[in-house]
């Protein structure tokens, strides 16, 4: 399968680079587009809709902080984002409709190798609700 539109799910973490880094690989090798989602699930659902800072960049819907390690993301990928995706709320919720709405077909997210991970692991929510496919790479802590 000829994967055309990358999707990559990031954290609040330096670990999310190495994420960045294989889709990056993988859209030159495939010629595909690539694009960004980060969906905050600490505080609930703050904001229903998602927010494509690409269509937007002047919004806000997390911290300053926050706000500026994404925009870090972006620079550090050093490839024209097509969408960059920011949402409060479920995460499995929220990926199902960025996926919907911008015809996605590859997911990249990461998997700690940690004992937390190994009881509440965020992978596996996106495992099993994702309508397509799904890269889960290792991250070790």
């Amino acid at each position: 399968m000829k994967y055309k539109h990358i999707l990559v799910a990031l954290e609040l973490s330096p670990e999310s680079n190495v994420l960045i880094d294989r889709a990056v690989f993988l859209a030159k090798l495939l010629d595909a587009d690539v694009s960004f989602i980060h969906i905050d699930g600490t505080h609930g659902e703050i904001y229903s809709d998602l927010v494509d800072l690409k269509d937007d960049p002047e919004q806000r819907p997390l911290n300053i902080e926050a706000m500026e390690q994404l925009h870090g993301f972006a620079e550090y990928a050093e490839c024209e984002l097509n969408h960059f995706i920011i949402g409060t709320g479920d995460l499995g919720d929220k990926l199902k409709v960025a996926i919907a709405q911008n015809d996605f077909d590859l997911l990249i997210c990461g998997h700690h190798h940690d004992f937390w991970s190994k009881i509440v692991s965020a992978s596996r929510q996106v495992i099993n609700s994702s309508p397509v496919d799904v890269l889960v790479v290792p991250i070790e802590d």
